[in-house]
């Protein structure tokens, strides 16, 4: 979204917030019809804001802005509805979900069904689910709505359905391409294991396992080596236990 422009009441989440001048925020926001966006929330640290506690990650908002260029001034904001209630344990997995949308999504590109989703995930966090499976299925959801969307159903070869009882050398940019007689390594996985990951359900603790291996080495390749702070700091709370 560039240029001049005023938009009313967007169904939107806030990503990350961060001071601005004496008094004011910059918000990232992942917007249901504009995607990613950044704005100007003035006066928001004041004491006596009219946003007071309401500008905050995993909150359902409506929100207005206008302005032009690449950073909007917040006009309004209001709730839309029963916040998730993340808290807790499930807080880093949130904040993880959000550090993949600022690093995966160009600003104003619209994703109006991955929004569903992260809407989605955030309550399956909020009621308690797992969040190994529910992390899986939205990192599959976000590699396609970003176009980077993997065969997980076909031998990419043969293009033939994978075999489950099969093992397989995924190859990123490919696919799932028959591995040699005896060969292993990280990057070989049961073709019952890569159909788990392309249903995301998940039967076994051994699938969950592949299905994390998988995805973070493709995750890594499309994020360039740009390291992900949210897994810095889970690594780091797991060496202190």
């Amino acid at each position: 979204m560039t240029g001049a422009g005023r938009v009313e009441m967007q169904p939107a989440f806030i990503l990350h917030a961060r001071a601005y001048r004496e008094s004011s925020q910059i918000l990232e926001v992942f917007c249901r019809d504009h995607g990613r966006i950044g704005l100007v929330a003035k006066g928001a640290r004041r004491p006596r804001s009219r946003w007071a506690g309401l500008l905050q990650a995993f909150v359902p908002l409506n929100l207005s802005w206008s302005g032009r260029g690449g950073l909007f001034t917040l006009r309004n904001a209001e709730p839309s509805g029963m916040s998730p209630a993340v808290s807790g344990s499930q807080l880093m997995p949130g904040f993880y979900l959000n550090e993949l949308i600022l690093k995966l999504l160009e600003r104003g590109d619209g994703h109006p069904e991955l929004f569903v989703w992260y809407a989605h995930t955030l309550s399956e966090l909020g009621q308690g689910h797992d969040a190994e499976p529910v992390l899986r299925r939205f990192e599959v959801n976000l590699l396609n709505e970003v176009g980077y969307g993997l065969n997980l159903t076909h031998d990419a070869v043969s293009h033939q359905p994978l075999v489950p009882d099969q093992n397989y050398e995924f190859v990123i940019e490919q696919g799932a391409v028959p591995a040699e007689p005896g060969q292993s390594g990280n990057f070989v996985f049961s073709g019952a294991d890569i159909l788990a990951i392309s249903a995301g359900i998940y039967s076994t603790g051994q699938q969950l396992r592949s299905a994390k291996r998988l995805l973070r080495t493709v995750l890594n390749h499309h994020l360039g080596g740009r390291p992900l702070k949210t897994r810095q700091v889970l690594a780091s709370m797991r060496r202190c236990v």
